[in-house]
């Protein structure tokens, strides 16, 4: 909360009696959240659930129409956000379709140092150049580090924005739905750079939004579920992601089940 000077007491992200409404339609309604400082989330639902509004109030690029939002110990309208969203990492496929293609992966991930999408709006110095590398190479493409961004396949594209989001040491990391339009193969080699992350005491607070449990990487133990833009079911992974819980989120009969590795796969029943 705004006040509190114990990093470690601040939550990343705090949003309370959270209200969006567009037209005549409530997009979200009456949501309480709090992401604590080094949480490894998961957020589940089907389309339209409001997944993807729900990361965008969380990224401060919308405001809601009801409620607070504190991030980083910073309260949404009472701060700048121009400065604050430095300190927040945002992947998605959208911000991916954003950056010129003939972009290097070095310079799609230095731009992250002014949170810009073209390199030429600052300077740069060799150093920002070596911690974009040493970034890229932290999530498993650093041999991509000289390929343009256009040339790359939709995973490995995904993984050098999963790098930009790390720029910094961001308090906060937003993956929305950074599995979408992937291979087999590519999503299997994001998996696994998510599990990474998750694994490193280090490492930011992290939400990764989904539809398939599928794509749930080991290491992340906190579920946040919604249905028609409130929310089901939020706290210990292990306990709530289960058959009945899938099923009244996704409105039809599922069943879970659970691999030895840590991984899950659903299917309707």
């Amino acid at each position: 909360m705004p006040g509190v000077d114990d990093d470690e007491a601040t939550p990343a992200l705090r949003l309370t009696g959270i209200r969006l409404r567009r037209g005549e339609r409530d997009v979200l309604t009456d949501l309480d959240w709090t992401v604590g400082p080094h949480d490894r989330w998961v957020v589940l639902g089907a389309n339209g659930s409001g997944k993807t509004s729900l990361v965008r109030i969380a990224s401060l690029q919308e405001h809601p129409s009801s409620g607070t939002v504190d991030v980083l110990g910073e309260r949404l309208g009472a701060t700048d956000v121009r400065t604050l969203r430095r300190r927040i990492g945002l992947t998605s496929a959208a911000l991916a379709d954003r950056f010129r293609p003939r972009l290097t992966a070095r310079q799609v991930v230095v731009t992250a140092r002014f949170a810009a999408l073209e390199p030429w709006w600052h300077d740069y110095d060799d150093a920002d150049h070596a911690e974009a590398d040493r970034l890229l190479a932290r999530v498993g493409v650093g041999d991509l580090a000289d390929r343009t961004f256009g040339t790359l396949s939709s995973g490995e594209r995904q993984r050098v924005l999963l790098a930009r989001a790390l720029w910094g040491e961001p308090g906060l990391v937003l993956l929305d739905e950074p599995t979408a339009g992937l291979d087999l193969g590519g999503r299997e080699d994001l998996v696994a750079a998510l599990a990474a992350l998750a694994g490193d005491p280090a490492a930011p607070a992290t939400v990764l939004v989904t539809h398939h449990v599928e794509e749930v990487p080991p290491g992340f133990d906190r579920l946040l579920v919604l249905r028609a833009g409130r929310v089901l079911v939020a706290g210990a992974l292990d306990d709530l992601l289960t058959s009945e819980v899938l099923s009244e989120a996704f409105g039809r009969p599922l069943r879970l089940e659970r691999h030895p590795d840590g991984r899950r796969t659903a299917r309707a029943r």
